[in-house]
């Protein structure tokens, strides 16, 4: 065990995952802050997935709870973490994990429809915004705070599906917003942009398509300039344990992409 959050009290929304033969950013963020000291309540739609990654953490020798809350309903979001405020007193890291694509529904410009367009919104945007809207006040009052949202590089790249760039693209407007508002309390806010990842969300709703899982992995592959090989959930993980530690205590506002070197052409 580390001591890089030792102490604090750390929520992350999107702490279980989608099934899948790898592990997830959420599940890997969890297991590593829990790793490093911090007392994490695992949030999921999914409570058994949630559950899930309360065992790993518990087998580890972490410490961790595992909540359900829809990321799309205000009140839940607000509910749950007013329940984590009522039993901790404090919420010093909001991660912030949800976010998905295809699964939504997600496509090209002329092929979208409105009612996936409005998923999109309300998962990979809307809901980051009830988490960070509900925590701001205990954070502000506290005097300090850490925030991060996960964001994706296809916000800065060529993306071929409409919804998922263009909220993922608004996510990283709304964390320099929150950031600005916000530094003045002592509350970080940071977003991360993962590239090409191994995880759940990114492969397995390609295989379910239809595209062989070797196909989709050798393709992706091919794209990351750094090693030609995909990053993993630790990647993303290790980023975000670094940006809610103290050690980031003078970063705010910053977008760091974990990409293996994609953006930099």
């Amino acid at each position: 065990m580390g001591e890089r959050v030792k102490g604090k009290v750390a929520v992350v929304f999107g702490g279980g995952q989608t099934p899948g033969e790898t592990i997830g950013n959420g599940r890997a963020t969890c297991l590593l802050l829990a790793d490093e000291g911090a007392t994490v309540a695992v949030v999921d739609r999914d409570l058994a997935s949630a559950e899930e990654t309360v065992g790993l953490i518990a087998q580890r020798g972490g410490t961790a709870e595992a909540l359900a809350a829809d990321i799309t309903s205000e009140e839940q979001v607000k509910q749950l973490i007013d329940a984590v405020l009522a039993k901790h007193g404090r919420i010093d890291i909001l991660h912030n994990n949800v976010g998905a694509s295809l699964a939504l529904g997600d496509a090209t410009a002329t092929e979208l429809e409105s009612d996936a367009f409005d998923r999109l919104v309300a998962v990979n945007l809307r809901g980051m915004w009830y988490a960070c809207k509900h925590a701001l006040p205990a954070m502000r009052a506290q005097g300090s705070g850490s925030i991060v949202n996960i964001s994706s590089m296809a916000a800065r790249a060529v993306y071929p599906y409409l919804g998922y760039k263009t909220t993922k693209a608004a996510v990283i407007a709304m964390t320099e917003n929150l950031a600005g508002a916000n530094a003045r309390y002592g509350v970080r806010v940071n977003v991360i942009l993962p590239g090409l990842m191994n995880t759940p969300m990114a492969v397995e709703a390609r295989v379910a398509a239809g595209t062989p899982r070797e196909e989709v992995i050798a393709s992706r592959d091919r794209q990351v300039p750094l090693g030609r090989r995909m990053g993993s959930a630790w990647d993303t993980a290790y980023a975000a344990l670094f940006l809610h530690s103290d050690e980031a205590k003078f970063i705010t506002g910053v977008s760091l992409p974990v990409d293996g070197g994609q953006g930099v052409g």
